[in-house]
C-alpha cells in the first residue's frame, strides 16, 4: 500500500544512549531516492484526498476579506486590506483629503501569487515607506524603500533582511535595520544566523552601511532596534534565539553620533523581557515581566533608565500585552491592553499616577490586536478586534467621549453560521487548571466528531479569532476545541516556562487531559476525535499520537518538529534550543529523547489515521521531520487508518495566497471528517 522506504541500520551513540535513525537518508531532499519516495507519497495522497469537501464553503466564508490597524504619520495613515477574492492583502496610504492609493500590491509585483509582503514601516513623516517581500515561502526578506507621493523606488533590493525591524531617523534620511552577514563570510550551515544592526543612509550603497551592534555576540541572536518619535533616543535589544529574556540598551543621539551611538545598558544578563517607550512627556515607560510574570509598566527618567518605579502593577489574573498614551486631554491617560484567560480587554488609567479610571468598551469576548495612537499625540486610539464569528474589524476609541465605534469592517459580506462558544476549565495530570475554548453547533445532541487543536510553546497565546475552517466544520455538525496549554502565554511568562525545556511533558499532559475531558463530558468520543497542530503544535500532536494513540481517531500534523534529537541541525532549529534544550547537553538530550515523536514510534501499534502537511520551501521547520516520521509510521502501524503526506511546493511556513490557504484547509478538514465520521 505504501511507497517503499528503505530502513537503514543506522544508530548514533549520544551520551551513552543508542539513537536509531533508520530514515536519515530522507534528510537529503535532492537525492533521487527521496524524490522518488515523495512522488509515491503524492500519488497516495491524491488517491486519499478525493472527493474534496468543504472547499466551497471555506471560500465563501473567506469572502469577508480583512483589514489592518492604521499607522498614522502626521495627517496621512497607512493600512492593509484584502478585498473578497484577492490572493493577498494590499498596503495603502490615505491622504489628508481622504484619497486612497495602493502602495504595495503583491499580485502587481508577481501575478503568480508566490510573492508575499513580510513587513512595512513608514518613516516618521509619512513621506517614505520601507517594505520587505519574499518569494515562494522562503521568508528571506528583501528590503525596498519607495517615495509615498510618487511610488518611485528609492532603495533596494537589499537582501538578507529576514525579521528585520526598520527604525527611521527623523527626516527620512537614514534608518537602522538588521541584516545577516554575507554568506561568503560565514560557514555554509550558519547562513541563517549572524545578524547585525546597521545604519543605512538613503541614496548610498549598502557597502557604506555602518555596523552599529552585534559584532562578537552569539550567532543565533535576534536584534531589535527603534528610535523615539523625536529622534533623540535609540533603543537596541538582543534576544538569544527565541529565549524569553533580552538585553536592552539606549543611546542619547543628541550627545553621541548616529553612526557610533554610546549605548548604555538598561537591562543586561537578567532573566526577563523588557521593552522601552519614550513618551512625549519626557518620561521613559518600561513594559517588563521582570519580577512580574504577567507583566507590569514602570516609569523612569531616560537619563537614569535603570531606576524604575511601578505605574501599572502586575495583575493577579490578566496578562499585560500592550499600551498606548492619549495626552491631548485635560487629564492624559494610558490605555492598557490585557488578556484575561485568553480573552482581551483594555483598561484606562491616569497617565501620571496609574490610577485605574475605567474600561474601553469592546465589541465582545474576543481578541484585540495592537492599540495604535497618533505618534504626535491625540485623544483617539485604534485597535483590531475579532472573535470566533466576527471577521477582523478596526475599532476607534475616543477618550473625550469614552465611546468605541466601528472604524473599518472587513470589506466583504458573509453569512456566518450560528455557533455556540464556551470556555471550560479542566484539570491536567498534575492537577493544574487549564482552559479550553469549545465551539459547537447551537443544537449539539450527544457526542459529535470533534477537532482538538493546541500549540503550547514560545509563550504564544491561542485566542479567539475568525476562522473559516472552524466555522465550516461546526456548521457541518462538528465540534472544534482549542486548548490553552502550558508553554503558551495565556497565563503569563510562568505559564510559558511551565511548558518549556524540562517541563515540556506538561504540555502534552495538558493536551491529553483536554481530549479526556471532551470524551468524559460527552462532547465527543475517542473514535470521533481528531487532533491538529502546526509547527510547535505539530510537535504537540506528534507527541500525542505516539504517547496516547488510543485517544484519537485522526491526526493532522502540519510543518512539524518531530526528530527532536537532530532538530537543531536544520532550518532555524539552533535558535530554539532555549525553548526545547539541546541534544548536545546530557540533560537537554534526556528531555528531548524522552518525548521525541520520531523515536517513540513502535511497531505493531494501531496508530490513528494521520495526515502530514509540509511545505517544500519551509525555511523554519524543514519538511524532513514529517518525511521521516511518515515513513516510520507507515512501516510500524497496525491500524486501519492511512498514514499520508501532503507535500506542497513553492510555499513556506508562514504567509501564503488565499487560494492555497483554501486548498490546504479543505484537504485537512476532508481528511478529519472522513476519519471521525462527520
Amino acid at each position: 500500500m505504501y511507497p517503499t522506504a528503505r530502513r537503514e541500520d543506522l544508530v548514533d551513540d549520544l551520551h551513552s544512549t543508542p539513537v536509531p535513525d533508520p530514515y536519515r537518508w530522507l534528510e537529503d531532499a535532492d537525492s533521487p531516492e527521496t524524490k522518488g519516495w515523495l512522488l509515491g507519497q503524492e500519488a497516495l495522497f491524491r488517491e486519499q484526498a478525493k472527493p474534496r469537501r468543504f472547499r466551497e464553503r471555506i471560500e465563501e466564508l473567506l469572502q469577508s476579506g480583512s483589514v489592518g490597524v492604521p499607522a498614522w504619520r502626521g495627517e496621512r495613515y497607512f493600512f492593509s486590506r484584502r478585498l473578497p477574492g484577492q490572493e493577498h492583502a494590499v498596503y495603502y496610504v490615505v491622504e489628508p483629503d481622504g484619497t486612497e492609493r495602493a502602495l504595495v500590491d503583491p499580485m502587481a509585483i508577481d501575478p503568480s501569487g508566490l510573492t508575499t509582503l513580510d513587513a512595512v514601516q513608514p518613516d516618521k513623516e509619512g513621506r517614505l515607506l520601507a517594505y520587505q517581500i519574499s518569494v515562494g515561502g522562503d521568508e528571506e526578506s528583501v528590503l525596498y524603500v519607495i517615495d509615498v507621493a510618487t511610488g518611485l523606488r528609492l532603495e533596494g533590493p537589499i537582501d538578507r533582511c529576514r525579521y528585520s525591524p526598520i527604525a527611521w531617523l527623523p527626516g527620512g534620511e537614514a534608518f537602522y535595520y538588521v541584516r545577516r552577514l554575507p554568506s561568503t563570510e560565514v560557514p555554509e550551515n550558519e547562513r541563517q544566523y549572524h545578524r547585525r544592526i546597521y545604519l543605512h543612509r538613503i541614496g548610498t550603497s549598502t557597502e557604506d552601511d555602518v555596523m552599529i551592534f552585534g559584532e562578537g555576540l552569539k550567532m543565533t541572536n535576534y536584534y531589535g532596534v527603534s528610535v523615539s518619535r523625536d529622534g533623540r533616543w535609540l533603543q537596541v535589544s538582543s534576544h538569544e534565539g527565541t529565549a524569553p529574556r533580552n538585553d536592552v540598551w539606549v543611546a542619547d543621539l543628541e550627545s553621541s553620533p548616529i553612526d557610533d551611538p554610546e549605548l548604555v545598558a538598561v537591562q543586561e544578563g537578567v532573566d526577563a523581557q523588557t521593552g522601552l517607550h519614550f513618551g512625549r512627556d519626557g518620561r521613559l515607560y518600561v513594559h517588563t515581566d521582570r519580577d512580574a510574570p504577567r507583566g507590569r509598566i514602570c516609569v523612569a527618567d531616560p537619563a537614569e533608565p535603570q531606576a524604575w518605579t511601578d505605574l501599572i502593577p502586575e495583575d493577579a489574573e490578566a496578562v499585560l500585552s500592550d499600551f498606548a498614551i492619549l495626552d491631548d486631554l485635560d487629564r492624559p491617560v494610558m490605555l492598557v491592553g490585557w488578556t484575561r484567560h485568553a480573552i482581551s480587554e483594555i483598561t484606562v488609567h491616569d497617565l501620571a499616577t496609574g490610577e485605574r479610571l475605567g474600561e474601553v468598551p469592546t465589541p465582545g469576548l474576543g481578541t484585540i490586536g495592537g492599540i495604535a495612537e497618533r505618534p504626535e499625540g491625540g485623544h483617539e486610539a485604534w485597535f483590531g478586534y475579532t472573535d470566533n464569528t466576527t471577521p477582523p474589524t478596526i475599532q476607534r476609541y475616543d477618550a473625550r467621549t469614552g465611546q468605541t465605534t466601528l472604524w473599518a469592517a472587513s470589506p466583504g459580506a458573509v453569512e456566518v453560521p450560528q455557533v455556540k462558544t464556551s470556555q471550560v476549565v479542566y484539570h491536567s495530570k498534575d492537577g493544574t487548571e487549564v482552559r479550553m475554548l469549545v465551539i459547537e453547533p447551537v443544537d449539539r445532541d450527544g457526542p459529535r466528531p470533534a477537532i482538538l487543536n493546541g500549540y503550547g510553546g514560545f509563550g504564544i497565546s491561542m485566542t479567539p479569532g475568525y476562522s473559516a475552517s472552524i466555522l465550516a466544520w461546526v456548521e457541518a455538525g462538528g465540534v472544534y476545541a482549542i486548548a490553552n496549554l502550558r508553554g503558551g502565554g495565556e497565563e503569563g511568562e510562568q505559564w510559558h516556562r511551565d511548558g518549556m525545556l524540562g517541563n515540556k511533558q506538561n504540555v502534552f499532559d495538558d493536551f491529553h487531559a483536554a481530549a479526556e475531558h471532551l470524551i468524559a463530558t460527552g462532547v465527543t468520543a475517542a473514535d470521533r476525535l481528531g487532533i491538529s497542530g502546526g509547527s510547535n503544535g505539530g510537535l504537540l500532536v506528534g507527541a500525542a499520537l505516539t504517547q496516547r494513540p488510543e485517544l484519537f481517531a485522526a491526526v493532522v500534523c502540519s510543518a512539524p518538529l518531530l526528530d527532536m534529537v537532530r532538530y537543531e541541525l536544520f532550518g532555524l532549529g539552533a535558535t530554539w534550543n532555549v525553548e526545547y534544550g539541546s541534544a548536545e547537553d546530557p540533560e537537554g538530550f534526556g528531555w528531548l529523547w524522552g518525548y521525541s515523536p520520531y523515536h517513540r514510534v513502535r511497531e505493531g501499534v494501531p496508530y490513528p489515521a494521520t495526515l502530514f502537511t509540509v511545505f517544500q520551501s519551509d525555511s523554519r521547520v524543514h519538511p524532513l521531520h514529517a518525511w521521516k516520521m511518515c515513513a516510520a509510521l507507515q512501516h510500524a502501524t497496525s491500524g486501519a487508518g492511512p498514514i499520508v503526506l501532503r507535500n506542497e511546493t513553492e510555499v513556506g511556513h508562514g504567509a501564503r495566497s488565499l487560494s492555497r490557504t483554501i486548498d490546504l484547509s479543505s484537504d485537512t478538514l476532508t481528511f478529519l471528517a472522513r476519519h471521525t465520521g462527520l
